[in-house]
């Protein structure tokens, strides 16, 4: 048997990371409203490359991910995550502190506050659907 080649459960192994990568990217695209052409059109991609790549019959080139990943506006990470669950939510927030650096002390501030706010009306919904606390401009 020749080194090289990959191990039957290796082959079924790449072949579930790309379906649960494909499938991810295709949710995304769907959630933003984009049709494969218009992804096409952003991209540069082929329209039936990002189709195979969605149905996980193809596999994406590191370039064409980072395309992808930038139109989406979510980290490569989310994408690349090989929990089922994995939250887009997690994996933004982990490049949080390298987006913030521009930011005044003021606006730092302020998103501290909307990060408090989040977690309150979070917390409160979770509690029985109490009415969620004010935002932190004293907006609901």
């Amino acid at each position: 048997m020749n080194g090289n080649a990959p191990s039957p459960s290796g082959t079924d192994t790449d072949q579930r990371l790309r379906l649960r990568l494909g499938q991810r990217l295709k949710a995304t695209r769907e959630y933003l409203g984009l049709s494969q052409q218009q992804v096409a059109e952003r991209t540069g991609i082929l329209r039936s490359a990002v189709s195979d790549i969605e149905r996980g019959v193809r596999k994406v080139e590191v370039m064409e991910l980072q395309k992808l990943a930038r139109l989406y506006r979510l980290p490569t990470s989310y994408f690349l995550d090989e929990e089922e669950g994995a939250d887009a939510g997690e994996h933004a927030l982990a490049g949080l502190p390298r987006t913030a650096q521009p930011l005044s002390e003021g606006d730092r501030i302020e998103v501290a506050k909307f990060i408090q706010y989040l977690h309150a009306r979070r917390q409160a919904e979770e509690e029985g659907g109490l009415r969620p606390p004010q935002g932190p401009e004293g907006r609901a």
